[in-house]
């Protein structure tokens, strides 16, 4: 049986991938034959995902993303154990809500340090001989807030469609390097960590965020899915193009 999705003989290094979608992701690529590089800032937790890959030869390692100038090198490092790679896909990121009365200056650069930044340099690092192989594919992890406004995700909203714009230029900058370069967006999706803000809100509001998703919220395992479809020869012919998963969230 053809599977137009298998990933046998390739590695993939998935960052954030200690909970959540990043966790979801390394479990389905490596039930389509993927080997994985975990990466994160939770030994435990990253161990945890660990424990539930299919298949042999994995590795964890942990690694502090917001240690930008550090990242080139030590990919290098991680690839002469592993051997290159064949996908990157970066689902490390950090969200938080402040309306703009409480916004400081730390709180953007942080968050823009994580999210788009470090997508920079992961993507600098990729593309160093010896760590990609002789074709790859990046994946980043952007938000239906990168396209679309809500009051008090500002700072968060421009990280991510900074993502989008992003993804469009290193497309045409990395495909004489036979280097594919997309992201996904994706709505609000059940993870512990949506879960964790849903509790703060009342349950008129979370009926209210339900409502403004037609399909319904998200599980990790539906953007893991459009992941996974970008990563395999499936998106061969795709880059420098966002996906958007949002149940119809952008359809209103």
């Amino acid at each position: 049986m053809i599977n137009p999705m298998e990933l046998i003989d390739r590695t993939i290094m998935v960052t954030g991938a200690s909970s959540g979608i990043g966790r979801e992701t390394a479990i389905l690529l490596s039930q389509l034959g993927a080997r994985l590089i975990l990466i994160g800032r939770n030994a435990e937790q990253l161990n945890k995902t660990l424990a539930s890959l299919e298949g042999t030869a994995h590795h964890v390692y942990t690694f502090d993303l917001s240690n930008i100038d550090e990242i080139p090198r030590w990919m290098k490092e991680v690839t002469s154990a592993s051997g290159p790679l064949h996908g990157l896909v970066h689902s490390a990121g950090l969200q938080f809500t402040r309306p703009l009365r409480i916004m400081s200056s730390e709180n953007i650069e942080e968050l823009m340090r994580v999210n788009v930044t470090a997508a920079i340099f992961l993507a600098k690092a990729f593309r160093q001989k010896g760590v990609s192989a002789d074709s790859g594919s990046i994946v980043y992890l952007s938000s239906v807030m990168g396209l679309v406004g809500q009051s008090g995700q500002s700072a968060y909203s421009a990280s991510k469609g900074a993502l989008v714009t992003l993804t469009k230029s290193l497309a045409l900058e990395l495909s004489r390097e036979n280097i594919r370069v997309n992201c996904v967006a994706p709505a609000m999706v059940t993870t512990e960590m949506s879960g964790k803000m849903l509790e703060l809100l009342t349950p008129e509001q979370v009926l209210q965020i339900e409502a403004m998703h037609p399909l319904g919220l998200g599980r990790p395992r539906d953007v893991a899915n459009a992941i996974a479809f970008l990563l395999a020869d499936t998106g061969r012919w795709i880059t420098g193009t966002t996906l958007v998963l949002d149940g119809g969230y952008t359809a209103h």
